[in-house]
């Protein structure tokens, strides 16, 4: 099982993609280069990577990137969506995705289905405004499925934060194709009010790679806070969700997946906060989880 990182993870350096017109109050702090030396430094070995990470998309430079994880000897997985509004630039069709993926090397593309819910979230699963959305989705799959075929690309779709894992193995059932699994996600189940557990277990035997990902839970006046926190530091059973993820045949990847907050009038503050995240998530990883 190898173990590498989510560039979303660094998203406080101006390296990942930001949610819901975020910006940062600072200019980005790590390049993609950087980022690979740093993962490197600590032993990690592929990353999961988005267009917030690339200087540009223009071939030279992805078979550029190809090289440099080469030489590092690290997995690249690349990740898009094609329906995204919190972040525009991260959307492509999905032959487009995969032309990327190709110049990177990359053996798989990570989907999501960018469901728009009804509320309540609690009672919208498999709404037949979700159904309209979700069957959209599976034709457009569909009609790059020989594309896939040709680049020989495995094709992953997540469990985002706005889809239940069983409408994701509803759309896994419809396209039926050997380069089209999961990618599982092992907090998003909360965010629609699923068991984040039972989402892990649903979708790890479908399942390609994953976000191996940790939230703290905070009580607070006003409701119910899910914080961001290194792998082991917070009230998800990782523990468990690695026992589910490790046996199963289609996935060798651990991906870790930070979304820490920052302390924007620090930037500082900030970016210690991302490194000692993942320095803290890398030695959940291998020392109480085995990871090897």
């Amino acid at each position: 099982m190898k173990l590498g990182f989510h560039t979303y993870g660094f998203y406080l350096h101006g390296i990942g993609q930001l949610w819901g017109g975020f910006t940062l109050p600072w200019p980005q702090q790590m390049n993609l280069w950087q980022l690979m030396d740093h993962c490197a430094s600590l032993g990690l070995e592929g990353l999961h990577v988005d267009d917030a990470a690339f200087e540009s998309l223009d071939p030279a430079y992805l078979n550029r990137v190809r090289q440099r994880a080469k030489e590092l000897d690290f997995y690249l997985e690349y990740n898009f969506s094609m329906n995204a509004d919190y972040d525009p630039t991260l959307n492509h069709t999905i032959k487009e995705g995969l032309d990327i993926a190709g110049h990177l090397g990359a053996d798989l593309v990570k989907i999501s289905v960018d469901v728009v819910r009804p509320r309540p979230y609690a009672r919208s699963k498999f709404h037949p405004e979700v159904m309209a959305q979700l069957k959209d989705f599976v034709e457009k799959v569909k009609n790059a499925l020989a594309y896939a075929e040709k680049k020989n690309i495995r094709v992953a779709v997540e469990n985002h934060a706005d889809a239940f894992s069983e409408e994701i193995i509803w759309v896994l059932d419809e396209i039926n194709h050997p380069l089209v699994g999961a990618c599982v996600d092992t907090a998003n189940g909360y965010h629609v009010t699923e068991d984040p557990t039972q989402a892990v277990k649903n979708l790890a035997p479908r399942a390609f790679t994953n976000h191996f990902r940790d939230n703290r839970i905070s009580y607070m006046p006003w409701g119910v806070k899910a914080q961001g926190a290194a792998v082991g530091d917070g009230d998800f059973d990782m523990v468990g969700a690695y026992e589910l993820i490790k046996t199963c045949p289609h996935m060798d990847r651990i991906n870790i997946e930070l979304d820490m907050e920052g302390d924007l009038g620090s930037m500082e503050r900030s970016l210690n906060i991302e490194k000692e995240a993942l320095q803290r998530s890398v030695d959940f990883c291998r020392n109480v989880l085995k990871v090897a």
